[in-house]
């Protein structure tokens, strides 16, 4: 039987390592398949990436990211046992390019933006956080001109409207959730 307060790296240069995760109300792993086909998608574009995981939680899409060539990533949730699970996984591994944030992620989306590549996005459900967190995004400079934004929703829902300038690019449900991927398609204002 599945361990669930593990995860397992499915590719690249922590293959197969498995990784603690906090047993936290809410939290819902990325399932192994899901990454697996998401990562498929990013290939292409995941080599040097800097990548945002807002609502990073177990950390399952940020670690992966790095496992697999990103560049840099930056995550953030606001839960406190949670983020220090996330820095003492980022020490077990020894990773450096990694900086993880305790905040609310609509809190930190209001801050000084930085320009990132790929963003994991995946609230919690039943929250309403979706838009409003894609809205920030856009408006407010998160973004480089042809960034990849993921984003996970329970598929009961009709597709979230996407900001302007922003295509969809992939989308596939599994069980209760469906999961998208997005490209910016313009240049910042």
């Amino acid at each position: 039987m599945r361990n669930p307060n593990r995860i397992r790296i499915i590719g690249g240069e922590w293959r197969g390592r498995k990784l603690a995760v906090p047993n936290r109300p809410g939290l819902r792993p990325t399932p192994d398949r899901v990454r697996e086909t998401l990562f498929n998608w990013l290939q292409p574009v995941i080599s040097g990436a800097r990548c945002l995981d807002l609502f990073a939680g177990s950390g399952a899409l940020g670690w992966e990211a790095l496992s697999r060539g990103g560049g840099e990533l930056v995550m953030v949730d606001r839960d406190r046992q949670t983020v220090e699970t996330l820095r003492d996984t980022a020490r077990l591994l020894g990773c450096d390019r990694v900086t993880v944030v305790q905040a609310d992620a609509l809190d930190y989306l209001s801050g000084a933006a930085r320009s990132f590549d790929i963003v994991f996005l995946d609230p919690p459900f039943r929250k309403g956080w979706l838009i409003p967190c894609m809205e920030r995004l856009e408006r407010r400079g998160w973004l480089s001109p042809h960034a990849r934004i993921y984003f996970e929703h329970e598929s009961e829902l009709q597709e979230p409207p996407l900001p302007p300038g922003w295509r969809p690019a992939r989308s596939k449900r599994a069980g209760q959730v469906s999961y998208n991927l997005a490209v910016r398609t313009q240049e910042p204002a």
